[in-house]
């Protein structure tokens, strides 16, 4: 079991190592939603082929879950990065957005592969929600422009999907009953580590 875990994770990290920009960040191709349908499809697909969000939303989940917070604690993750696209959409700017994103990954990793204790939950509580804001503001490049309607069904969706990521994470962890130092969480903290260092090196090289 502990085996096939760790292969699933390398393949993730392997699969990150290769992941073009583009993959990551946009769903449409570069194109603004038009259609309630094309931002609710956008606004699914985003966090989940932008394998750095897609980490931390994991790292989020089993965080939470394994130093015994509320299932709101993840949330606040969500919360903040529909704070983020408002702040992209009012024209705001948030420098080094994309350096923050990736050490939040690498936070985020680091938090579960140590097997220790997060005792300072409202820290944890103020990074997610903080963290969710870049995140977010991130995501509303590709809304930016669009209607009301896509850009509502975009929202929806990038809610949706977070969050399902998020909880899916957190009621894992519970279901399983591992520990904060059990080797499931720590190699799933290892691999998000990986791609946290694998996007902070792309963007400070590149």
């Amino acid at each position: 079991m502990t085996a096939r875990i760790a292969r699933i994770f390398s393949a993730f990290v392997f699969s990150t190592l290769f992941a073009t920009s583009a993959q990551a960040h946009h769903a449409m191709d570069g194109q603004t939603p038009t259609t309630l349908y094309e931002g609710l499809v956008s606004g699914l697909a985003h966090p989940v082929i932008g394998l750095d969000h897609l980490a931390f939303i994991v790292a989020a989940g089993l965080i939470a879950a394994v130093a015994g917070m509320s299932l709101f604690a993840p949330l606040l993750f969500v919360a903040g990065s529909l704070i983020g696209v408002g702040l992209h959409l009012m024209l705001l700017d948030l420098p080094a957005a994309e350096i923050i994103i990736a050490a939040s990954v690498l936070a985020g990793g680091w938090l579960l592969a140590r097997g220790r204790a997060v005792e300072n939950h409202m820290l944890v509580f103020a990074m997610f929600l903080v963290v969710g804001v870049f995140h977010g503001y991130a995501f509303g490049e590709a809304i930016v422009g669009s209607e009301e309607t896509p850009l509502i069904a975009y929202l929806a969706g990038l809610a949706a999907i977070q969050s399902a990521i998020a909880l899916g994470a957190y009621f894992l962890v519970r279901s399983r009953g591992w520990a904060v130092e059990a080797t499931q969480p720590r190699l799933a903290g290892a691999a998000i580590l990986g791609v946290g260092v694998t996007f902070l090196a792309g963007h400070l090289v590149g």
